[in-house]
């Protein structure tokens, strides 16, 4: 590969750590976290769905830092693994399916229609009651609120929160 090809061949991240930049990220990002982790929706499907959304957006450092949180929450490497291929692995349940499937439509352009279409909706609303759905659209959010500083800033994947935001040298 030449260097026009190569993506993260470098040993540092674009940016420093953005929380030193902007100081209230810290704030938010903790709001957001107490907002989705109010207990309406499992911890596991939060972190199946901010993998899956990783997945989507072609962060590599998203993926590998959801991931490594569903490891540490004792989640098994066949169901991490399965996340990028949901719709044919037989280790969600019906519950985590819906909420995969409400991720892709939320991050994914739809061909036609609405990206969240009335029969999505119907079937999230069968496992999901009304406070458990608003905090799964949050955690999309949440997710999503971090996507710009993980592809512009491009924190290094696999490393501690001191580590992730190492600015590369000149």
């Amino acid at each position: 590969m030449n260097a026009k090809t190569t993506t993260q061949q470098h040993s540092g991240s674009r940016l420093p750590n953005p929380q030193q930049l902007v100081p209230a990220l810290g704030a938010i990002g903790a709001a957001l976290f107490e907002a989705t982790g109010n207990g309406a929706i499992p911890r596991t499907t939060i972190g199946l769905v901010q993998l899956r959304a990783g997945q989507i957006v072609g962060s590599t450092y998203l993926a590998v830092l959801h991931a490594g949180n569903l490891r540490t929450a004792g989640e098994s490497e066949e169901r991490i693994v399965a996340v990028a291929t949901w719709r044919d692995a037989p280790y969600f349940t019906d519950a985590e399916r819906t909420a995969l499937d409400l991720v892709e439509a939320v991050l994914q352009p739809a061909s036609h229609g609405e990206r969240v279409p009335e029969q999505l909706y119907t079937r999230v609303s069968e496992h999901y009651d009304d406070t458990a759905l608003a905090t799964l659209a949050m955690v999309i959010g949440q997710v999503n609120f971090f996507v710009p500083l993980a592809l512009i800033g491009k924190p290094l994947p696999g490393r501690s929160p001191a580590e992730q935001w190492t600015p590369r040298s000149a």
